[in-house]
C-alpha cells in the first residue's frame, strides 16, 4: 500500500495509518509475551510439582543460596522497570536528553543484574552446587539433604533462562538508545520504547516471583 506525501517516515508501507501501526505493533508484542508466560508458566509447574514432592529438600537447600545477593538483584530489577518507565514518559513530553538518559541507566542495571549473578553462579560452580550428575557439593550443610541437585537442576533452569531474556533486554535496549540518539524516536513516535518497555516490565515481573519461590522458602 503506497502513502501519500504527507505521510510521516516513520509510517512503515504495510500499515494504512499511524495509529494502525501503533496498535498492530503493541498486539503483536502482548502476543508474544503471552508465548513467554506459557513458557515460563511449564516451568513454575514443573517447580511446584517438584517442591510438593520434596518440600523439606527444597527447603533445606535453598539455605545454600546467597539470600542478599538475590534481594539485592531484586531491587535493581525494580529500579531498571522504573527508569524504563520514565525513559518512555520522557520521550512523550519531547525531552530526548532525559529519555536517553534513562535507556542508560536501565542498560547499566541491567548489566549490574547479570554481574550480581555471575559471582552467585560462579560461586555454585566453584563449590559444585550444580544441576544433575554435575552436582558434587558435599559440604555439612548437606549431609541430611536428599536430592539436592534436582532444587539446583530447576534453579539454574528458571534463573538461567531469565538471565538470557535479560540479556536479550540489554541489547533492546541498547537499539532503542541508538535509535533515540538518530532522532528516529521522538513524541509522535516511540512505539518500538513501548513495546520493549512491556517486554522488560515483564523481565521484572518474572523475577519478582523467582526471588521468593528460591530464595524465601518458609
Amino acid at each position: 500500500m503506497s502513502h501519500n506525501s504527507s505521510s510521516p517516515d516513520f509510517l512503515h508501507h504495510h500499515f494504512h495509518d499511524v495509529d494502525q501501526q501503533y496498535q498492530t505493533s503493541k498486539f503483536g508484542m502482548w502476543a508474544f509475551i503471552l508465548t513467554e508466560v506459557l513458557t515460563f508458566g511449564g516451568l513454575f509447574v514443573a517447580y511446584t510439582v517438584y517442591r510438593s514432592w520434596y518440600p523439606e529438600m527444597f527447603y533445606d537447600a535453598h539455605l545454600l543460596l546467597d539470600v542478599n545477593k538475590g534481594m539485592l538483584n531484586t531491587i535493581v530489577l525494580i529500579s531498571s522497570s522504573l527508569t524504563m518507565a520514565l525513559a518512555i514518559w520522557a520521550i512523550q513530553k519531547k525531552n530526548k536528553k532525559l529519555s536517553l538518559w534513562m535507556l542508560v541507566i536501565t542498560w547499566i542495571l541491567a548489566l549490574g543484574f547479570l554481574g550480581i549473578k555471575y559471582l552467585e553462579y560462579s560461586h555454585k560452580f566453584e563449590v559444585g552446587q550444580l544441576p544433575g550428575i554435575f552436582y558434587s557439593y558435599m559440604g555439612p550443610e548437606v549431609v541430611n539433604i536428599d536430592n539436592p541437585h534436582i532444587f539446583f537442576g530447576i534453579y539454574f533452569i528458571m534463573t538461567g533462562l531469565h538471565g538470557l531474556h535479560v540479556a536479550i533486554g540489554m541489547g533492546l535496549i541498547a537499539w532503542l538508545i541508538y535509535l533515540t540518539k538518530k532522532d528516529k524516536l521522538h513524541s509522535d513516535y516511540y512505539t518500538p520504547m513501548e513495546t520493549v518497555g512491556i517486554f522488560w516490565h515483564l523481565v521484572d515481573l518474572i523475577w519478582i516471583y523467582l526471588f521468593p519461590l528460591f530464595y524465601l522458602i518458609g
